[in-house]
């Protein structure tokens, strides 16, 4: 049966003081200022996490938010550290066994896979984690840098990246071997990707020129998906293919932008505290972690996104 309540709506209170834990939608008279108030979404925001130990461009990453794995990159020099993030500091992990920059990686802290990169000339090396040391697995096909990665340990996915120019070969990895998969549409490096072997997600990059092109993997082969409303290269990325999140990078300089995509388009959302490239990402669309990068000095800051955030908002005054 129908009550008033559900016909007419909740009461709007009248108070003296904004209230100290509001609820999503609750509306309320501020009568000391006479302003109207309500508590709503006011979509994605980035908010500082604990630093790096070592600050570092370049790095691959992997996990969740408050799971994630950061490994190699460069420092100046190419390095093979691994650090760990436990939702508010960095602590060491096993090193790689090859030391390399511009990797791709993918899984989750304690199942982690390394791949690719630049260890001075480019690298085929693959390395699985298992939350305390990396293990050699098979190697890419094709040696390069640059690349993305999407997907897990045991069903890995690996596009894009230079051999000499930029690639569109993507490999599949079952755990111990890769096997070539269908070619991207568009060959790019410095790209970013998420997503899983059979649903995975490619964005940005560079084909000799800043690109906005967005592929969609079905398990063989890429497709067309909605571009980005920033062209950029050098950026970091996390979700899934319908869920996707696109941060930071570079266009002519860094950038901040923020991006989220519903499986058809990307959207704006709020841009990132400090504008870097070559950062390090993973984690969900509504709990992403970017770390690392370059300005024009080495980063060691870290932020996690959040999606969505509340806050309370005038809606008139008197």
């Amino acid at each position: 049966m129908t009550t008033f309540k559900e016909i007419r709506g909740t009461a709007v209170q009248s108070v003296s003081s904004d209230p100290s834990n509001p609820e999503e939608g609750q509306i309320w008279y501020n009568n000391s200022i006479g302003v109207l108030k309500g508590y709503q979404s006011i979509g994605g925001a980035w908010a500082s996490g604990g630093n790096m130990a070592t600050g570092r461009y370049g790095p691959g990453g992997a996990g969740t938010q408050t799971a994630g794995l950061a490994f190699g990159g460069s420092t100046g020099a190419i390095t093979a550290i691994t650090e760990e993030y436990d939702g508010s500091a960095w602590t060491a992990g096993g090193s790689l066994g090859t030391a390399r920059k511009y990797l791709g990686g993918c899984g989750l802290q304690t199942a982690g896979l390394a791949f690719g990169g630049d260890s001075g000339p480019n690298s085929s090396s693959t390395e699985e984690y298992d939350g305390s040391v990396w293990t050699a697995g098979g190697n890419l096909g094709t040696a390069r840098r640059g690349l993305a990665g999407a997907g897990i340990q045991t069903a890995g996915l690996a596009f894009g990246g230079a051999v000499t120019v930029a690639s569109n070969a993507t490999e599949e990895y079952d755990g111990s071997a890769w096997t070539a998969g269908g070619n991207l549409g568009t060959s790019r490096r410095y790209l970013a990707g998420c997503g899983l072997q059979t649903a995975g997600l490619a964005f940005g990059g560079t084909t000799g020129a800043v690109t906005a092109a967005t592929e969609e993997y079905d398990g063989s082969a890429w497709t067309a998906g909605g571009s980005l409303a920033t062209a950029r290269q050098d950026l970091g990325g996390a979700g899934t293919q319908t869920l996707g999140l696109a941060f930071g990078g570079a266009t002519t300089v860094k950038v901040g932008d923020t991006e989220e995509y519903n499986g058809t388009s990307w959207t704006a959302s709020t841009a990132m505290t400090t504008a870097r490239g070559l950062l390090g990402g993973t984690g969900t669309q509504t709990a992403g972690l970017g770390f690392g990068g370059y300005t024009t000095t080495t980063q060691s800051a870290t932020e996690e996104y959040s999606d969505p955030t509340f806050a309370v908002k005038t809606i008139t005054t008197s």
